[in-house]
């Protein structure tokens, strides 16, 4: 049992990729081919946002967006110490300060309760992050920032194809950011990424970061970086998008379907959906009384599971500086302590499921 199944959509599409892949060949436009911009186009238009601007990997997406916002030494950027480390790495590669707050004990999310008494008159952005494929409670933190003047960035990497209140990830603030990792629900071959923003002179700006700060040939106005995505991982996008509606559909079946099946397990929590969220199930997250017995009991069956996060940034030695303890995010400590995540993919057959389900019991 595969714990991410990518073989299964590739026998689906992969003649479709390879014409593609050919196609690339045939015109040799390696770097920022006409597919690239088929692609914005059509991300663009997937999620009612003006602008998508491509680059070569989610982690990338959240530095430009940082650099668009002219982020600083000595700036402070609000975000959460239950993610991926990228979402503060960033952060801290600018020399600004990532300031934590902690989670939502039924999302994992931003706790927008937390939020206000966390900003001071240095904090110039405000990162939640959609973690295991739903939107942070965006309503809320955005009219908190609004009040104080601080733009949001949305950590969509998890949550593309998401929707919060009827609108879809990465369409939710002033700029969003997503990955085309392979593993997540819309994923290349490779590494990608992909910001959004309505804003057209931030569009104009992250366009120039992209490629070194060049708006015009050998012009550098701005200090950028070499963040292009590969016209082949753009062709590659292209294909596997045309099936992604489908699998957030399927991603939604299978959840459903560990809920009803794990309900009448003790020591079980299953993941917690958010009153006018949708998810897309980048992972099945539950929490378990005792996930070392559980995951062990899963791996004799020969059955996959991941515990993701189990050390929260503010105790990793990356963050040192900042002066944290334990304790200080209790939240974050206790999901990152109990969480596991089980087998999910849009081709996650029923037996299969059933598997997973009894071996747990």
């Amino acid at each position: 049992m595969q714990f991410i199944d990518l073989k299964s959509q590739q026998d689906r599409i992969r003649d479709r990729i390879e014409t593609r892949i050919r196609q690339v060949l045939d015109h040799g436009q390696y770097i920022m081919g006409p597919e690239v911009q088929e692609l914005e186009v059509k991300l663009a238009d997937y999620t009612g946002v003006k602008h998508c601007i491509t680059c070569a990997s989610g982690t990338d997406a959240l530095l430009m967006a940082l650099m668009a916002l002219d982020i600083s030494p000595g700036d402070e950027v609000i975000t959460v110490p239950y993610t991926w480390i990228s979402t503060a790495e960033v952060i801290a590669l600018l020399r600004a300060k990532p300031v934590f707050i902690d989670i939502q004990p039924d999302t994992f999310n931003m706790d927008p309760a937390k939020l206000e008494a966390a900003i001071t008159s240095r904090t110039k952005a405000i990162i939640p992050v959609g973690i295991y494929g739903q939107c942070a409670d965006m309503t809320r933190i955005n009219i908190i920032a609004a009040k104080h003047n601080i733009p949001v960035i949305e950590d969509g990497a998890q949550s593309f194809g998401a929707t919060h209140h009827g609108k879809k990830s990465c369409n939710l603030s002033l700029i969003g950011c997503t990955s085309f990792f392979p593993s997540k629900p819309l994923g290349c071959y490779g590494d990608g990424g992909a910001i959004f923003t309505p804003n057209d002179a931030l569009a104009d700006k992250l366009r120039q970061i992209r490629i070194h700060g060049q708006k015009v040939k050998h012009q550098h106005p701005l200090v950028g970086i070499n963040g292009r995505l590969d016209t082949l991982q753009a062709a590659i996008l292209l294909e596997k998008f045309t099936l992604f509606s489908e699998e957030c559909h399927r991603r939604a079946e299978i959840a459903d379907r560990y809920n009803v099946l794990l309900a009448d397990i003790p020591g079980i929590q299953t993941p917690v959906v958010a009153a006018n969220n949708t998810s897309v199930y980048a992972q099945y997250t539950i929490l378990t009384d005792d996930r070392e017995a559980l995951s062990s009991n899963l791996k004799s069956k020969d059955i996959p599971s991941v515990a993701y996060y189990t050390a929260p940034l503010h105790l990793q030695g990356a963050f040192t500086d900042l002066g944290h303890q334990p304790g200080d995010f209790p939240i974050s400590e206790e999901v990152a302590a109990h969480c596991l995540s089980l087998p999910m993919s849009p081709y996650l057959r029923r037996e299969d499921q059933a598997a997973v389900v009894a071996a747990m019991k």
